[in-house]
């Protein structure tokens, strides 16, 4: 039995990859909605209805759990989907603001996301529960997604977008930087150059394959022999075969989905 991991495109593959490299024995299937990226722009209602569809299509291949690898998606329809299918192992993305306020020296840390996220009254909950130790400074990021899409890590169109986001949380006093989406784990190089090395950049791939690994050893549902990947994408297969090599380190599969 897989592994089931979806997100708005490929920057999933980030938390993906956190999977691999913790559980090396699962089968995964991936399912990038590249038809519908980003999800951070998208309202609510077509997010829901997205999220069902892929989940539903990663039912049908008998995955024993549900990654939602996108915190958009999280924040929109992990509700709805634990509602309609209550006995399924579900695990989805929050913004690591937790780690943040605990690490953070100046008591401001700074969130890059999409902008669906940041509206979401999920995000807006967890800010609540840490406003009286933190202070949090949001940045919308439009058009970055896109750039990760096309597998512009370094690229100077994408160094000069993302200096514009960064810049305003630097200045306000942050010493932690939260990526707020998948797709932004993989330009933490970029980033890295921009802040230096006393500014902590923090994800939550890691964390998501550690709860996902604990749900599943206490159903006994392990994996115990070595698992492949596949992945599906609802765009373009040859787009995603030529952003892969930036983004997954092996060769796999793509096949097209319609849903």
């Amino acid at each position: 039995m897989p592994v089931g991991v979806f997100d708005s495109g490929l920057g999933g593959l980030s938390v993906l990859g956190e999977i691999r490299r913790l559980l090396p024995d699962e089968s995964l299937i991936y399912v990038a909605d590249s038809a519908y990226v980003p999800y951070g722009e998208k309202t609510a209602e077509q997010i829901i209805e997205r999220s069902i569809q892929i989940s539903g299509f990663l039912l049908d291949q008998g995955v024993k759990a549900l990654v939602v690898a996108c915190n958009t998606a999280t924040a929109a329809a992990i509700q709805t989907l634990r509602e309609r299918w209550p006995e399924l192992i579900l695990v989805g993305m929050e913004p690591a603001v937790k780690p943040a306020a605990a690490r953070s020296a100046s008591g401001r840390i700074g969130v890059l996301a999409t902008t669906g996220t940041l509206r979401s009254a999920k995000f807006a909950a967890l800010l609540e529960r840490y406003s009286a130790q933190v202070q949090v400074f949001t940045q919308p990021c439009p058009g970055l997604v896109e750039r990760i899409e096309a597998g512009e890590l370094h690229s100077a169109a994408t160094r000069e977008l993302l200096a514009g986001y960064v810049q305003p949380l630097l200045d306000a006093g942050c010493d932690s930087l939260i990526l707020g989406c998948t797709h932004y784990p993989f330009i933490r190089p970029l980033l890295r150059e921009m802040v230096g090395e006393d500014v902590a950049i923090i994800d939550t791939g890691a964390a998501v394959a550690r709860r996902l690994q604990q749900l599943l050893s206490e159903q006994a549902l392990l994996a115990d022999a070595p698992g492949g990947e596949i992945m599906y994408t609802t765009g373009s297969v040859a787009a995603m075969q030529q952003a892969l090599p930036a983004l997954w380190s092996a060769p796999v599969e793509v096949r097209e989905l319609f849903v």
